[in-house]
């Protein structure tokens, strides 16, 4: 890595530089040689999505058609791997559930919103070959069989593949990752946007509940500013992105950190970026989608 000499407090170690993960890993045995074709595969970015509200689901605007502009847009990718801010965990874990149910993972909100599924298919194959690259890296992980979709993950999708038609892995967010560690991390899975598989960051550019005000047209004044001070690092100096904490009002717009963290992950994919949307909603809630290269 050679965007940063800052000292980071994360225990997430780096590995190398040079070696990517691929979508399996291209080993063979006595019996049956494993052969990945890489032929007529098509170069994906990564995406970060900000996922909004669970009822973002039920919405039409500028910002679904925002998403389904990209998913029509976008070669179909063979599979998605996904890092939601929903998904918090001790050390980072790798679902490879065949069959994922839709998890409704809120409350309070209408019973059309409980109804809604997304029967995507899980890729166990995907998730295997990936979780046994990563532990030969010293990257410790563990599969896990039976977590269902979480709503970052099924509510921006339903949007962007409406038809559940391309198999997810989602991945968890280790609770002791900073954005250097999701940076460093989303570097390995660099190599997979060029097997046309669709990498995800899945959160959110603002997020501060208490802020929050229920379909009102106002603009938070501070969720504004970093979303502008935020991209124009992005653009221009990664390391100063990666240090987001010195934004001065960044308590107002990121109490926690799990919604801002995915974005990095995507970064860590390609460091290109281009913004697919941006908006604001519920006065505080950073509707941001960008795409990296």
């Amino acid at each position: 890595m050679t965007h940063s000499n800052r000292t980071h407090s994360s225990t997430f170690s780096p590995v190398t530089a040079i070696t990517r993960l691929t979508s399996f890993e291209p080993v063979t045995n006595s019996h049956k040689p494993k052969v990945r074709s890489m032929q007529a595969l098509a170069t994906l970015p990564a995406l970060f999505i900000s996922h909004g509200a669970p009822t973002f689901a039920l919405e039409k605007s500028a910002t679904t058609n925002a998403l389904a502009r990209t998913g029509q847009n976008l070669p179909k990718p063979k599979a998605i791997v996904i890092m939601s801010a929903h998904w918090v965990t001790q050390t980072l874990e790798i679902a490879s559930n065949p069959t994922p149910q839709t998890w409704h993972d809120f409350s309070g909100f209408s019973h059309e919103l409980n109804r809604i599924e997304y029967p995507a298919l899980g890729h166990p194959e995907l998730a295997e070959s990936l979780s046994n690259q990563l532990n030969k890296m010293g990257v410790i992980n563990s599969l896990n069989p039976l977590r269902p979709l979480d709503h970052g993950v099924w509510v921006p999708l339903l949007h962007l593949y409406p038809e559940a038609d391309v198999p997810i892995v989602q991945l968890s967010l280790p609770k002791h990752f900073d954005a250097y560690a999701c940076y460093q991390l989303g570097s390995l899975f660099e190599q997979l946007r060029h097997e046309q598989i669709l990498v995800i960051g899945s959160g959110s550019i603002t997020h501060n509940l208490a802020a929050l005000s229920w379909n009102a047209s106002s603009e938070d004044a501070s969720a504004k500013a970093f979303k502008v001070w935020l991209l124009h690092q992005l653009k221009t100096d990664i390391p100063a992105a990666l240090d987001w904490q010195q934004f001065a009002q960044v308590e107002q717009v990121h109490p926690s950190a799990e919604h801002l963290l995915p974005l990095f992950f995507a970064l860590g994919c390609g460091q290109r970026v281009s913004v697919i949307h941006e908006s604001m909603s519920h006065h505080s809630l950073g509707m941001d989608m960008y795409r990296f290269d």
